[in-house]
C-alpha cells in the first residue's frame, strides 16, 4: 500500500492576515486529512511542529516513500503584499512521478478553488522538499495568507481541501478514494485456508499478508465488497465476506 511523509509547514513566523499562522492552518489542513488517508488505505509519516523543513527532509529520507507531500501557503514579495492570488503546486523539473502527482493535484483543486484559472503547476530547483528528498517530492502552496479573501478561503475550507488531497492521492496512486469511516474491529471467518490481504481491491492484486480464521483485524473502510483493513500494521484490502465486524 502507499506510504506517503506528510509534512505540514512548520513556519510559526508566516502570520496570516486574518490571524494564525502558516504553521497553524497548514497542521489543521493535516489533522483533516488523516482520516481520508486512513479510510483510502495511504499510510503516512507525518513530521511534528516543532520540527523544520531541513529536518523534515532528513525524517523523510530514513525512510521508504512513495511520496513526499509538502504542505504550505504562499505569501507575495513586501511590494505586492496583499495584492497576489492563487494556487502553486511545485515538483522536480526531472521527477516524472513528481510532475504527475503535481499535476493530478493541480487539476482537482481547480475544482475546489474560487479561481481555477489562477491554479498552476511549478517545476522548481530551489525548493528542498522537492529537490532534496529521496520521493518523489511535491510541495502545495494552497494560498496567499497575506491575502484576506485567499486566507479566508484556506480557513473556512479545511475539510473541503483535505478531502480534495486526498482524493488526488488515491488518483496517483490508483486506488480507490473512501470516505472517512469510523475504525471497526472485525474477526476473520473462513472455513478454511486463509484470508488474503491484497495491495488493491482485485482478486489479481499481489497479496501482501494472509489471514487466519479467528485472527483479529481492523476494518478502516469500505469500498464495494472489499474492506480497508489493518491486520498486524499491514493495510490492504480484503474481501468483507469473510470478517465479521465484531464493534
Amino acid at each position: 500500500m502507499p506510504d506517503v511523509y506528510l509534512s505540514p509547514s512548520t513556519q510559526d513566523y508566516n502570520p496570516y492576515i486574518i490571524g494564525g499562522s502558516e504553521k497553524y492552518y497548514m497542521n489543521l489542513l493535516a489533522d483533516a486529512m488523516e482520516p481520508y488517508l486512513r479510510s483510502s488505505g495511504i499510510r503516512w509519516t507525518r513530521n511534528t511542529p516543532d520540527m523544520t523543513a531541513a529536518s523534515s527532509i532528513t525524517q523523510s529520507n530514513r525512510g521508504n516513500y512513495d511520496l513526499h507531500l509538502a504542505l504550505h501557503s504562499n505569501a507575495a514579495p513586501e511590494s505586492e503584499a496583499g495584492m497576489r492570488q492563487g494556487a502553486e503546486v511545485y515538483y522536480y523539473p526531472t521527477s516524472v512521478s513528481g510532475k504527475r502527482a503535481a499535476d493530478i493535484i493541480a487539476e482537482n483543486l481547480k475544482a475546489i478553488y474560487p479561481y481555477p484559472w489562477l491554479v498552476k503547476t511549478v517545476p522548481t530547483t530551489r525548493l528542498g522538499e522537492v529537490s532534496r528528498t529521496r520521493a518523489p517530492g511535491v510541495l502545495i502552496e494552497f494560498a496567499y495568507h497575506d491575502n484576506p479573501e485567499d486566507a479566508t478561503w484556506i480557513k473556512q475550507h479545511i475539510s473541503e481541501i483535505a478531502e480534495n488531497v486526498v482524493l488526488s492521492l488515491t488518483e496517483y496512486f490508483d486506488i480507490p478514494f473512501v470516505s472517512p469511516q469510523p475504525p471497526r474491529r472485525g474477526i476473520v471467518t473462513v472455513r478454511w485456508g486463509y484470508l488474503n490481504i491484497r495491495e488493491k481491491p482485485s482478486l489479481d492484486a499481489r497479496v501482501l499478508a494472509h489471514a487466519y480464521n479467528g485472527n483479529s483485524i481492523i476494518v478502516n473502510g469500505q469500498w464495494e465488497n472489499w474492506y480497508v483493513v489493518n491486520f498486524n500494521g499491514v493495510v490492504g484490502y480484503a474481501d468483507s465476506r469473510y470478517i465479521h465486524i465484531s464493534q
